[in-house]
């Protein structure tokens, strides 16, 4: 039927952070760089972030981020190193539904 999710689908509610970048992100982001790598990783590994990066132009960084409010993703970006020394100065966050496959069982 037409507007059902298929079978083995799912719809994950996740965030989509942007953190614009400051005009001199580029100077500030060199001495908080290694540190701000290593917590993404971390989150990363722990599941909260899915995906994270800068675009080419150093406009903006997006995030997707798996927390269950809004508030819990802006408190991850403003908790970051860049945040805090200026390489972000601001921030949009939008619900996203994302699509995934169900988790099978396990295999035993």
């Amino acid at each position: 039927m037409a507007g059902e999710i298929p079978e083995g689908i799912e719809i994950e509610p996740i965030w989509v952070v942007e953190a614009a970048m400051g005009p001199d992100a580029a100077e500030r982001r060199g001495p908080v760089r290694a540190e701000h790598l290593a917590r993404l990783a971390a989150l990363r590994d722990a599941g909260t972030v899915i995906e994270a990066g800068a675009l080419a132009d150093m406009s903006a960084a997006l995030l997707l981020v798996r927390v269950p409010t809004q508030e819990e993703a802006l408190a991850l970006v403003q908790a970051d190193v860049y945040f805090r020394s200026g390489v972000w100065t601001g921030f949009r966050t939008r619900a996203l539904g994302r699509v995934v496959r169900k988790a099978g069982p396990a295999a035993g």
